[in-house]
């Protein structure tokens, strides 16, 4: 999912914009201090998180009109999101199409390609973390805005049915209490 590299600048603030002058863009670039030290390498999770974040910020920066992280709502979200499914992967079945249903469709077709549930579903995780990491109060949080959880249940069951499989919840059941047999 690596749509834009910024390796030059781990993190990205919310309070501090910078001007470029030799460019004419301006950048909110500056590092915060994260539980990262110097010596350590960050983990997988915190390198995709930042890849993600630094994706996130450059779609606002390439957004017309340019938008700012403050001003940034579920709705943009969801914009960004839509604009994901172009690079996705997941083959996923329209409803006239006749594999629809099918979890393993026997020819191709031209359904198309989009971003997997699963994927989403994680990349809205590691944003919503990303947000609150780089300034965001969580009650502003534009990841978890309650369009975003409702187009991502929507996108998880419309996929369930197009691929055939099942997402329902399992329900916990209570252990059973193991008895001796009587002898």
């Amino acid at each position: 999912m690596d749509l834009v590299s910024e390796s030059a600048s781990p993190r990205y603030k919310m309070e501090t914009p910078t001007s470029n002058p030799t460019t004419g863009t301006s950048a909110v670039s500056s590092p915060s201090s994260g539980s990262n030290s110097g010596s350590t390498t960050p983990s997988r999770y915190e390198n995709q998180k930042r890849r993600d974040w630094n994706t996130f910020c450059q779609y606002l920066r390439n957004h017309r009109p340019p938008l700012s992280l403050a001003l940034c709502s579920g709705a943009h979200v969801l914009e960004f999101l839509h604009y994901l499914d172009q690079f996705g992967k997941t083959k996923v079945h329209n409803h006239p199409c006749p594999f629809f249903g099918l979890p393993n469709p026997p020819a191709p077709c031209p359904c198309p390609l989009r971003q997997a549930w699963g994927s989403l579903d994680a990349l809205i995780g590691r944003l919503r973390a990303a947000y609150e990491e780089n300034g965001g109060r969580p009650e502003t949080n534009p990841f978890g805005a309650r369009a975003v959880r409702i187009y991502l249940r929507d996108v998880r069951d419309f996929q369930a049915k197009a691929r055939g499989v099942s997402y329902e919840k399992k329900r916990k059941r209570p252990k059973s209490k193991l008895t001796p047999a009587p002898t």
